[in-house]
């Protein structure tokens, strides 16, 4: 018999109980579906992750606050216990003037903004003039803070182009006033789009103003410890990619001997390059992939027994079928075919379903503007051949049961 004479018979049957045809796919329609929407946000969010960092530069050392300890109030509870000191920066500006191109302490926080009737809780930044070329900030207008700003304490604001269309819509924010927690600002510059930093949140979403300022006329209290300056993080912009190993050795160095730390502590902090942070970024969205892709999968393996047990009730149900095709001269390899066939029908049928539904799904979470979705043929295919292979290989067993009936017994079977 010829693949397009099973194909028919097939098609017959699966009409011939519409309802249980369509619930025998749903497990297969669910799991591809699950696939093929899951890699693309997870590709997306890796895709989206990788742009926002090489969007900071290559060549930039990024130095944080870092170890976390135990508390005191159970298991899985932790505190941050060390800071960063403006004191450091200023240690690393006087003890390394080779191959550094721009050093830049910052520290942020979140207050409420407003102007006219718009007000809203928006990140901002105190920042040096170097913080732009560390960070590779581009000005669409006006200017970035200068250290004239940070010597003079001026209450000038540069917006992220997110917050200046947030709170100016289509007007045009130079020489605006804001209000920043009650304090007031005037707009001198606003930046270029940087777009999203891939877990959720906006590198556009942000106000700069001057770091001395802030620490005067915003931050207050929070941004110091024991009398001293906290900074966040401080940037630092390497003029070679060969001397970033050089620079963050040196400044792992300076910054033990400054926190008191011996050569067996550990280090209270972190010095990360732009590479160390995207390969890191990249296995953790990997991972959490992988492991939801395989949470997809087990719905395709049930889908798969789905598949098994219908086709066994059909084999009953189509016993005296069978031991009619044997009599007439059908061989077990015939009767093997058809169920096959059969069955890799629904599987087939059921994965472009869910392959539909699947980019579907990927496309209104796009929509949604949290990730772009990436949507790639591998994954589609993927998907495809793994709900085609479930199908093949769930419905083994039942082919083989069929074309291994007596063709008497099961003319017999009532």
């Amino acid at each position: 018999m010829l693949f397009s004479e099973n194909f028919k018979i097939a098609l017959r049957a699966l009409r011939a109980n519409k309802m249980r045809s369509v619930l025998t796919m749903l497990g297969i329609v669910i799991g591809v579906a699950t696939v093929v929407a899951l890699l693309s946000i997870g590709q997306g969010a890796t895709a989206s992750i990788t742009s926002s960092i090489q969007n900071n530069g290559s060549n930039l050392l990024t130095i944080s606050p870092g170890r976390q300890q135990g508390g005191g109030a159970g298991l899985g509870q932790s505190r941050q216990t060390s800071y960063l000191y403006y004191s450091d920066y200023q240690l690393i500006q006087r003890s390394l003037t080779e191959n550094i191109s721009a050093l830049a302490p910052s520290y942020q926080s979140s207050y409420t903004v407003k102007y006219g009737s718009e007000s809203f809780s928006v990140n901002v930044s105190g920042v040096v003039e170097d913080h732009q070329e560390a960070n590779s900030y581009e000005v669409a207008q006006g200017r970035f803070i200068t250290d004239g700003d940070n010597k003079s304490q001026s209450l000038v604001a540069v917006l992220g182009s997110e917050t200046a269309t947030d709170l100016f819509g289509g007007l045009a924010p130079i020489g605006k006033t804001i209000s920043i927690n009650g304090v007031k600002f005037d707009v001198v510059g606003v930046l270029e789009s940087k777009g999203s930093s891939g877990l959720g949140g906006s590198a556009d979403d942000v106000i700069f103003i001057p770091l001395d300022t802030g620490y005067n006329k915003l931050f207050g209290a929070t941004a110091t410890y024991n009398d001293k300056k906290i900074v966040n993080r401080i940037s630092v912009s390497v003029t070679t990619t060969e001397a970033m190993d050089t620079v963050s050795a040196q400044i792992e160095f300076l910054l033990r001997r400054a926190h008191k730390l011996a050569s067996t502590d550990q280090l209270d902090f972190n010095v990360l390059s732009q590479s160390d942070l995207l390969s890191t970024l990249t296995s953790v969205t990997q991972i959490l992939t992988t492991f939801l892709g395989a949470i997809a999968g087990i719905s395709l393996l049930v889908g798969g027994i789905g598949i098994m047990n219908i086709m066994l009730v059909s084999v009953t149900e189509r016993t005296k079928e069978i031991g009619l095709r044997k009599a007439v001269g059908a061989t077990k390899n015939q009767i093997l075919t058809q169920f096959l066939i059969e069955t890799m029908t629904l599987s087939v049928l059921g994965g472009l379903i869910g392959i539909l539904l699947g980019v579907g799904i990927a496309l209104v979470f796009s929509a949604t503007g949290l990730i772009a979705s990436v949507i790639t043929v591998n994954s589609i295919l993927l998907a495809f051949f793994f709900a085609l292979l479930i199908g093949v290989f769930f419905g083994l067993y039942p082919a083989f049961r069929a074309a291994n009936l007596h063709p008497m017994v099961a003319l017999r079977y009532e």
